[in-house]
């Protein structure tokens, strides 16, 4: 597996580095496919956030979902600590399921949570009626693009990738139609997800 360290605003030096690839190279054995993890060490240097200076991101490649795990510490070793914990997890969850999914057997967990999943509404928050009165906004600009290359995939999927990567949504295209759809995490356990569909020709225009 390879090992791929970067760096940004801190210098790594060589025991550090060794570290990662010795801490990495046991959790192999968790994902024998997978063939890279990308390693970033950053540093914020503001002083008010001493506490969480350090941040480590892992990002592990193999043929399934990609798996990402992120922390902060006010050191490097134990930033690196608590993302190899938490990479560690998702590992583990993903060896579980393929075991799980040998066959066409499907795990009852998140088969249960995505049963109840339904497309939420659209609905402006609190506050963002606006008024006639209101000077126009600053228009918003783009800090930061990606560009992903996406297999269509289902809904279980979907949600086990957003878990994989540890984020509250994840986008997607549903398999079969390619329609192009977001999973969220909602309050307590539940999910929700948003599909997005155009319009009937002819037909009216949705109201905001």
């Amino acid at each position: 597996m390879d090992i791929v360290v970067k760096s940004r605003n801190t210098d790594l030096d060589s025991r550090f580095r060794a570290a990662i690839g010795e801490k990495l190279g046991r959790l192999a054995k968790l994902d024998p496919k997978a063939d890279r993890v990308d390693v970033e060490v950053s540093e914020e240097r503001n002083p008010r956030l001493a506490d969480v200076r350090m941040r480590v991101e892992l990002t592990c490649r193999t043929r399934g979902p990609v798996i990402r795990a992120e922390a902060s510490a006010a050191d490097q070793q134990a930033a690196l600590d608590l993302a190899i914990a938490k990479l560690d997890m998702r590992l583990r969850r993903a060896a579980d399921r393929r075991r799980v999914h040998h066959g066409s057997r499907t795990p009852v967990s998140v088969a249960t949570a995505t049963g109840a999943v339904v497309a939420a509404p659209s609905s402006a928050a609190p506050g963002d009626e606006g008024s006639e009165d209101d000077g126009p906004e600053p228009a918003p600009f783009v800090v930061r693009e990606k560009v992903h290359r996406a297999a269509p995939m289902s809904l279980d999927q979907a949600l086990f990738a957003m878990e994989m990567v540890g984020h509250d949504f994840y986008l997607y295209l549903e398999e079969g139609d390619l329609t192009p759809s977001v999973v969220y995490r909602r309050h307590g356990y539940d999910y929700g997800v948003v599909r997005l569909h155009e319009p009937d020709p002819g037909g009216e225009a949705p109201s905001v």
